[in-house]
């Protein structure tokens, strides 16, 4: 298998999914090059120790090679949407024998959305990990048509080991598109300053998914560490990169207003918090926290209030009897069965040629001649307004 990320993100979730495969598996783990491509220390932390060590960048064209010379059976594309179906569609397309192609989504997909199945319709397998993200994507699948199988996992980097006894640390893990607002994410951190106040036997850990000059998957305007700064850093607040399962393991605590980890903290048993303060809904990326038992308020972060996750909730929610995963039995059934019929992508119209070709660019201009061109052409569109 060839697995190819875009992403911190996706390149940690290849990574784990990887690691899961059966033993025997031939595999080789490359970054695409794009705006987004993680740095090197992104790229070290998130394979965390990974045989072979950090993957290497490669342009678009370098993966085509990679892939003519290798043939392997099974490419992962673990990529965000745009990229997935570009790589599959026109960079690796016609490559023979064809290879079963497999992608999925890193972290939390509820509620399922139309997108992340158009993108991925080319595709022959797309694993998700939870039963309700199932039965979400095949509703849409069978009401849209395309694609192909879909396939359960277990989400990889939910570890069944517990956290280290006394742990000193509560572990706020940020994400890069809730909450948006720069008042918002002030009160956060006077949140997490009041609980530092209040309990100086714990250390009170930011853990920032990107330092400041590092990209990730999605953009992030209000950077965590330059508010802190900006506010004159009213309070005793660390910040960090790295790991997150290093945080945890030294954690006695955990909250989040939408992230993953959340996952990681319920597998590794640390006591959890899941802030409401700023709405519960599919805009939050929070909705399937709902009858978790761990959503609550900044009050109660900053008087340290945390929480167990209820029993009932994660059966339904990516804690599901290991027995159920399916997507490795439907994989190998796959790569058996070729010649087969392929996944039938639903952006193959002409409709979809401009958004492609966007795509394309990401792929295969450099990131920095990418960002002259998108800078060019911001000016000349003031310029053209500023004539009529």
């Amino acid at each position: 298998m060839l697995a190819v990320a875009d992403s911190d993100s996706y390149l940690k979730w290849a990574a784990c999914l990887l690691g899961d495969l059966p033993s025997g598996c031939v595999t080789e783990l490359v970054v695409v090059r794009t705006p987004i491509a993680p740095s090197r220390e992104q790229i070290v932390a998130a394979v965390n120790g990974r045989a072979g060590g950090p993957p290497p960048v490669l342009s678009a064209r370098s993966v085509r090679r990679l892939a003519e010379r290798t043939q392997p059976d099974v490419i992962l594309v673990a990529c965000t949407g745009p990229v997935v179906d570009v790589l599959v569609a026109e960079v690796l397309d016609d490559l023979r024998p064809r290879p079963v192609f497999v992608s999925g989504l890193p972290g939390i997909s509820v509620p399922a959305t139309e997108k992340a199945w158009l993108f991925r319709s080319g595709c022959d397998l797309f694993v998700v990990h939870s039963e309700r993200e199932v039965a979400e994507f095949s509703e849409i699948a069978s009401r849209l048509g395309g694609g192909g199988a879909i396939g359960l996992a277990r989400l990889p980097f939910l570890r069944p080991e517990p956290a280290a006894p006394g742990g000193n640390r509560v572990v706020f893990a940020t994400q890069a598109k809730v909450p948006k607002g720069r008042e918002e994410r002030e009160r956060v951190l006077l949140s997490l300053a009041e609980l530092a106040a209040r309990r100086p036997d714990l250390d009170v850990v930011v853990k920032l998914r990107a330092l400041e000059d590092e990209r990730q998957t999605h953009n992030e305007r209000f950077h965590y560490q330059r508010l802190w700064r900006e506010m004159g850093e009213p309070g005793r607040l660390a910040f960090e990169a790295g790991s997150m399962q290093d945080q945890l393991q030294r954690a006695a605590g955990f909250v989040t207003v939408s992230s993953t980890a959340a996952l990681e903290a319920i597998a590794m048993g640390v006591p959890s918090l899941v802030l409401r303060d700023f709405g519960v809904s599919a805009e939050m990326i929070n909705l399937v926290f709902e009858g978790s038992d761990l959503l609550g308020t900044l009050d109660e972060l900053a008087a340290g209030e945390f929480r167990e996750a209820s029993g009932a909730w994660c059966a339904a929610n990516y804690f599901h009897p290991a027995a159920h995963n399916d997507w490795a039995g439907l994989l190998s059934g796959l790569v058996v069965s070729r010649p087969r019929v392929p996944a039938r992508s639903l952006l193959d119209g002409p409709e979809h040629a401009a958004g492609r070709r966007r795509a394309r660019l990401r792929v295969e201009v450099p990131p920095k001649m990418l960002r002259v061109g998108y800078r060019a052409k911001r000016r000349m569109r003031r310029y053209l307004r500023s004539l009529t």
